[in-house]
């Protein structure tokens, strides 16, 4: 088992295939030209396997696909009939764009379920926050995951003056979809020019949802970061992810390893730990990892201390959120 120095027990690893993404959406990607990393720095396909192995044998039961855009690798489809074989819950994380070109590999891998990232239900809006025009594949893709019988969860980045006036657009949308919708605060990356004045709190979303239905929270889990909701009548449910006004952190369980091999014990974590270079040497990689999350930090990297409207983003070390894995 991978135990921080604080007994958190890490049984959840998050898996960054690329940085590279088919949509350019401001609060991912920094809006000056950006450099994707090279393919031979990135973890090949064997190479990701034998990681996955090794963090399986420690306890790992919970394998998210990340990236960038996971489904933009080339190779991605024989990275998911790999990680398909291995015994643990596969889920995954994308834009929706190319599920339907993967929908063969996505079925025999069995996943537990897909999030989309979908930020609006509108598509001069989606144009507006992606910079493509490619709403209604996103849409049909949805649509194509139910009709397979695969539990779909839309990801909402939540941000003033942007999309919060969408709020009761995505409860309306529940009524009549089997899919739950998680609002997530807008959270501090490298060039995404946050400020707290746009963070859209738990708060915030209960108010405005409360104006017009009445909801139920469900049962959470120590290790869960949304917390979920029912309304009656509605096909689907929703959750929030308070990671700004309400922090998590007490029942962490997650480790996520970037697309060019480096392994970070927290998303807001400055320190990273190569895995691929000491791999790519044949070292041990056990007697690595152990450590790294052993000093992981009480609370948000330990860079986000106090509350959130004192949060001074242009002093957060840490990367940009496509480099991390979302």
């Amino acid at each position: 088992m991978l135990i921080d120095q604080f007994g958190r027990t890490h049984n959840y690893l998050r898996i960054s295939l690329t940085d590279n993404c088919n949509l350019r959406c401001f609060y991912c990607m920094p809006e000056e030209k950006y450099d994707f990393t090279p393919p031979s720095r990135l973890m090949q396909v064997e190479e990701i396997d034998r990681l996955a192995h090794i963090f399986v044998q420690q306890g790992v039961n919970k394998i998210r696909i990340t990236g960038g855009e996971p489904f933009v690798r080339k190779d991605a489809a024989q990275i998911i009939f790999n990680l398909g074989k291995l015994p643990v819950q596969l889920t995954c994380t994308t834009n929706g764009i190319r599920v339907d070109d993967l929908l063969p590999e996505i079925l025999q891998a069995n996943f537990h379920s897909i999030n989309i990232s979908l930020d609006t239900l509108q598509p001069d809006k989606f144009l507006k926050i992606t910079r493509r025009d490619l709403f209604h594949r996103v849409s049909k893709n949805i649509d194509l995951l139910l009709a397979n019988n695969i539990t779909a969860k839309i990801n909402v980045v939540l941000m003033k003056g942007i999309n919060d006036d969408e709020i009761c657009d995505f409860i309306e949308f529940t009524k009549a979809y089997p899919v739950e919708v998680r609002f997530i605060e807008f959270m501090p990356f490298c060039g995404n020019k946050w400020s707290s004045n746009q963070v859209m709190t738990q708060k915030e979303i209960l108010d405005t949802i409360g104006e017009k239905y009445a909801f139920t929270s469900k049962q959470i889990g120590i290790h869960d970061t949304a917390k979920g909701y029912t309304i009656t009548g509605h096909k689907g449910s929703f959750a929030i992810i308070s990671t700004m006004s309400e922090p998590f952190c007490g029942g962490c369980n997650r480790m996520r390893l970037t697309a060019d091999g480096k392994l970070k014990n927290c998303l807001f974590s400055k320190q990273e730990t190569d895995l691929l270079t000491p791999l790519r040497q044949g070292k041990e990689i056990l007697s690595i990892i152990q450590p790294a999350i052993w000093s992981k930090e009480k609370k948000q990297g330990g860079q986000l201390n106090g509350t959130f409207e004192n949060i001074d983003a242009e002093v957060i070390q840490n990367r940009s959120m496509i480099t991390i894995g979302g």
